[in-house]
């Protein structure tokens, strides 16, 4: 065990470091596998001497960018979206990948679009390569020209399937068992540009968001780094898409997590493994006069229907477990919420809230 995490700790960025340290404790067979192909597979040792600027938001970004710099490449400016406005006093916070930024000291730019100043600002840090992840913009076509070597994307997800801003989201709503990365090049398309390489990824029965995010952006980062001196030497032959085959990812929104009792519960599940943690899923429960609204932090599911059907959003004893009647089988209640208190067991929270056994959830 002290020589594997010796090799992993000399091979990976401390932050995929401490994720695969997490996989191990958790057993998750197949990240472990990835772990020891990636550490038997042979990685080109020569990072690229070229000026790469990088963009991308969220934490899977800063983990990319993070490993970037560790292996040592020439990041010559980072952008970055604006910072948004949280909680009640709306204050200001940084991204993640603004925050490591500025612990490298490296040049920011923040736009809220690419008007010529931007442009002319990017072009001013002289990129042979631009390296997008996860930036949550667009790129117009004067940026994806202004690199020799282009524009690199990467996506978290086999292309063509699941363009868009949400990969990750709809393959759990889909039911996939599936999913994947894919380094690409980009055109003015949404994720229509030619394949570099990709790689697959299992999805497990439990994956949320959550798990799923951390398992793909360690694949992400490994696939990058074994990609970008393979493309920069020119031994990648780029592979167009087929566009027949592509699916295009619905937009998460807060209300996408309204549960709709005449769906299946597979397809409930589905749904709260997609929205975890964020919007999470909830229902409505009318208790006395009041429309409550009832988070649903932790369920789970049976397929089949029990003896005696109940009505569509039913709350009802089921054995030991309080089920919710679905089309198609029962949501089990685990942990929920009522907004503005605390997150309990199903059971603690009914001891407060006996009236919930028998109502309708709406």
């Amino acid at each position: 065990m002290a020589h594997w995490l010796q090799r992993l700790r000399a091979k990976f960025s401390q932050g995929i470091f401490n994720t695969i340290k997490a996989t191990w404790i958790h057993k998750d067979a197949y990240l472990l596998d990835s772990i020891h192909d990636t550490l038997t597979r042979p990685v080109s040792s020569v990072v690229p001497k070229v000026r790469v600027v990088f963009m991308g938001t969220p934490k899977l970004s800063a983990t990319i960018l993070g490993a970037l710099l560790e292996r040592g490449y020439n990041i010559v400016g980072v952008v970055t979206k604006a910072d948004k406005p949280v909680g009640r006093e709306k204050e200001l916070v940084s991204n993640p990948v603004k925050e490591m930024t500025i612990k490298h000291e490296l040049p920011l730019l923040q736009p809220e679009q690419f008007a010529l100043p931007v442009i002319e600002q990017l072009r001013a840090l002289k990129p042979d390569l631009i390296i997008v992840a996860a930036y949550g913009k667009l790129l117009p076509q004067e940026v994806l020209s202004l690199p020799g070597f282009g524009c690199v994307n990467v996506h978290t997800s086999l292309l063509p399937k699941w363009r868009g801003a949400s990969p990750i989201q709809n393959a759990l709503l889909a039911g996939a068992s599936q999913t994947g990365v894919t380094i690409m090049l980009m055109d003015s398309g949404m994720d229509t540009g030619d394949i570099l390489t990709q790689r697959s990824l299992p999805i497990a029965e439990n994956d949320t968001t959550r798990t799923l995010t951390e398992k793909l952006t360690a694949l992400a980062t490994d696939l990058l780094l074994e990609t970008l001196p393979q493309f920069v030497e020119r031994h990648i032959t780029p592979t167009k898409q087929n566009h027949a085959e592509a699916t295009l990812c619905q937009l998460i929104e807060r209300e996408d997590g309204h549960i709709i009792w005449t769906d299946e519960a597979e397809n409930i599940f589905n749904r709260y493994r997609a929205l975890s943690p964020w919007p999470g899923i909830f229902a409505y429960w009318k208790k006395n006069d009041d429309h409550l609204r009832l988070k649903l932090i932790s369920i789970s599911y049976q397929k089949q229907n029990p003896a005696m059907t109940q009505p569509l959003g039913k709350v009802f004893e089921i054995g030991e477990k309080i089920g919710v009647q679905t089309t198609s089988g029962v949501i089990f209640l685990e942990e929920v919420q009522l907004e503005g208190k605390s997150a309990l067991p199903i059971r603690d929270f009914l001891r407060g809230n006996e009236g919930l056994i028998d109502s309708l959830l709406e």
